[in-house]
């Protein structure tokens, strides 16, 4: 089996790399810093190929292609890559830095994945980490909150594009909780380990589920922020949340 990791140099695409490349994948790694992916190709005995890719610009497709035609095909495309802020001023900067990375840049990569697997007719799957922001507005994080329902329907209309066209390709988006990564510039209450969530993203991965909650404790958060009314909800402070 062959994967591409985007989003390879830390945190959970770091972790996930690990697993698999323990696993007996063929790994092509892929972010911004070639120092990084240079030093994790020399850790890791399985990882094939190597490319630094800023999925913000506009060669990311054509260097996406080449890598995947470096490690000579791809049965998994997992998508690691993403930033966000807490934002409560609304710096516009911060704002549309996240939305070109989360939204334009995500459609740059899952577009060539999505279309590598029809046009070589061949069965694969899109593994993509949204958030469990994506279930509500929050006002301390505005654009990552949306972006991050974005990335979530936007695989929901590729799963069922794909159907429309016929094309064998599975989709599971991943919804982690708070983790301890260096995304994460503040302490929230129930982090979770990077190396726990990568484990748990793994096994959704194997089992092809369309959408992974993690873990249990958040799965109830989410419900319970379901539960939560609108009107209640725009007037709920949630300044206190977060450290």
């Amino acid at each position: 089996m062959k994967a591409i990791v985007m989003g390879a140099t830390s945190g959970i695409g770091l972790e996930v790399a690990k697993i698999l490349n323990g696993q007996g994948y063929e790994l092509g790694i892929a972010g911004r810093r070639e120092e990084n992916l240079r030093e994790i190709k020399e850790s890791l005995s399985n990882v094939k190929a190597y490319m630094p890719i800023d999925i913000t610009a506009a060669d990311a497709p054509e260097k996406l292609g080449s890598l995947i035609e470096q490690l000579g095909g791809m049965d998994l495309y997992f998508h690691s890559s993403g930033i966000g802020y807490q934002n409560k001023e609304l710096d516009p900067s911060m704002e549309l830095k996240t939305i070109e990375t989360n939204c334009s840049g995500l459609t740059r990569v899952i577009n060539t994945a999505f279309q590598y697997f029809c046009q070589e007719n061949r069965k694969g799957q899109i593994a993509v980490i949204t958030s469990i922001a994506r279930t509500k507005g929050i006002g301390l994080a505005p654009a990552y909150s949306a972006t991050k329902r974005f990335q979530s329907t936007y695989v929901q209309a590729l799963a069922q594009l794909a159907t429309t066209r016929k094309a064998d390709i599975s989709f599971t988006e991943i919804r982690p909780g708070f983790v301890d990564t260096a995304l994460l510039k503040h302490k929230y209450p129930m982090l979770l380990k990077p190396e726990a969530v990568a484990q748990k993203i793994v096994k959704a991965i194997h089992r092809k589920k369309r959408v992974a909650t993690i873990d249990w404790k958040y799965k109830l958060l989410v419900y319970a922020w379901q539960m939560v009314p609108n009107w209640l909800w725009e007037r709920w402070d949630l300044t206190k949340l977060a450290k």
